[in-house]
């Protein structure tokens, strides 16, 4: 059997089974799973354990002490003699609070399906179930097994699964991420910048400000000059972003201010401009005689880099033209854990789950029509690496 005549057998296979899917993803949505809530993300894991092992998936859910538990679903065909992998890298944990459904309840309408946590990324994990039984039913042969991980905490920085999901990625010869498309165009990820958050801590003296302005040291005033100084690194062509977003400083307006910080979010293309910045941000030196400068934090998530990416992408270009699709590429200013298999050089694309918008808000919505292509694209996707 033909890759094309696979692809065409798939999607035939998938586009009478959108209202199961539909139904599937409603359960996931109304199944409320928030990153700092370990019992109702527990109950979601467990949920999702029953849907996949509904279509004879063999799975292992790792159990975590304060985040939710995290659910492993390993499948390699009978037929496959070497234990080479695959990995299908998502997470079921959103950003909303127990008791958003309330007021942002899981709907339908104008065929698209709305509901917290719906795009980023309930719908990818159900796209990927769909792939896996399709696969399964239609016994296409895959050259590779295949492992599908579903993390509790990547909306907080993935520290309990961060070591889990890099010990998968670095066993694998591709990661497949289900982050959600960008865009109306379903557009794959193919870069991502780095993201990071550095503190930067002004130690100054305090001194009356009206009867001894002299023996004072300003850590405000101090601040700002480091601020004025560390927006000049900015370089939006480059991809380069370095805010201070938040400001903090001074006790009363009769004292010279003693400390102030600022919190600065990190952004930037390449893994060469990301050290840079922290390389820059440790030669910072005060201004003021006086004055002393504290640095901490920097660097979280390292760029995916496009390079990481091309190859994947031109296998799942190659693919969506057999659907009659044109899939276009995108870089991405925010991180996802496909920032940290990248960086461990494991080619990796990300996009791969639900085309749709509004991530994290109250207008969060998939397309319905695109949800048979993606799951297509992503069993498809198995079938040739």
């Amino acid at each position: 059997m033909s890759e094309r005549t696979t692809t065409k057998l798939l999607l035939e296979r998938l586009r009478p089974q959108t209202a199961e899917m539909l139904a599937c993803l409603r359960r996931l949505v109304e199944c409320e799973s928030p990153s700092l809530e370990k019992a109702a993300a527990d109950r979601c894991c467990m949920l999702l354990a029953k849907e996949w092992r509904a279509h004879g998936a063999v799975m292992e859910r790792l159990t975590q002490k304060v985040r939710g538990d995290h659910l492993r679903i390993v499948w390699q065909p009978a037929q496959m003699p070497v234990a080479r992998q695959v990995l299908v890298l998502g997470h079921y944990d959103t950003v909303y609070a127990t008791g958003t459904l309330r007021k942002m309840p899981f709907r339908v309408k104008g065929g698209k399906a709305y509901g917290p946590g719906v795009f980023d990324m309930k719908a990818g994990i159900v796209q990927a179930l769909f792939a896996f039984k399709a696969l399964r039913e239609l016994k296409v042969a895959l050259r590779k097994r295949v492992v599908f991980l579903w993390t509790s905490d990547e909306e907080i920085g993935s520290g309990s699964s961060r070591k889990l999901l890099e010990t998968e990625a670095l066993k694998s010869s591709a990661v497949l991420v289900l982050e959600p498309a960008f865009g109306a165009q379903g557009l794959l990820k193919t870069s991502r910048k780095g993201v990071g958050e550095a503190e930067l801590i002004v130690h100054g003296r305090a001194s009356h400000a009206g009867l001894a302005p002299q023996d004072g040291v300003n850590a405000i005033h101090e601040l700002a000059l480091q601020i004025g100084h560390i927006e000049k690194w900015n370089d939006l062509k480059r991809g380069i972003s370095v805010n201070a977003d938040i400001v903090e400083g001074g006790t009363r307006t009769n004292v010279i201010a003693d400390k102030a910080r600022a919190v600065f979010d990190l952004r930037a293309l390449s893994i060469a401009d990301m050290r840079k910045i922290e390389k820059r941000l440790r030669q910072l030196r005060p201004v003021h005689k006086g004055a002393r400068l504290e640095v901490r934090g920097g660097f979280d998530r390292p760029p995916l880099e496009r390079g990481m990416s091309a190859e994947l992408f031109a296998r799942a270009r190659k693919i969506a033209g057999e659907m009659g699709v044109t899939l276009g590429e995108c870089c991405a200013g925010g991180g996802s854990d496909g920032n940290l298999t990248a960086a461990l050089g494991v080619p990796t694309l990300d996009g791969l789950g639900a085309v749709g918008d509004g991530a994290h808000s109250v207008d969060e919505y998939i397309v319905l029509s695109k949800m048979a292509e993606r799951a297509t694209l992503l069993a498809a996707l198995l079938q040739v690496i």
